[in-house]
């Protein structure tokens, strides 16, 4: 069972290991939005929107609702939100330890 589930965990990490993908997460954090929201947010094309939430679908990190032509797309689980902002954190308090110790180095 612990392989099957560090086989899981990676292919996630895979789907989430792409900086447009981690924008559109970060984009959907507070509620669903639809594919043309997405494109004016976030500032790339229609196809590459459509692309990347293909790939977020399949590995279910985001559900969809579909209301006449247009399909809203929202997070499946808030705990997907939490892990990307820890690790968002984790980089962060990384950047300031580098920068702690560049100014120290300068002394």
């Amino acid at each position: 069972m612990n392989k099957e589930i560090f086989e899981m965990q990676a292919e996630i990490c895979k789907t989430l290991a792409n900086p447009k993908r981690l924008e559109i997460i970060n984009a959907l954090k507070d509620g669903e939005l639809s594919v043309g929201d997405l494109v004016e947010s976030l500032g790339i094309t229609k196809a590459n929107v459509s692309q990347h939430l293909a790939v977020l679908r399949q590995s279910r990190v985001v559900n969809t609702r579909r209301d006449g032509v247009n399909i809203f797309y929202r997070i499946n689980n808030p705990k997907i939100i939490e892990a990307c902002s820890l690790m968002k954190s984790v980089l962060i308090e990384q950047l300031e330890e580098n920068e702690k110790l560049a100014r120290r180095m300068k002394k």
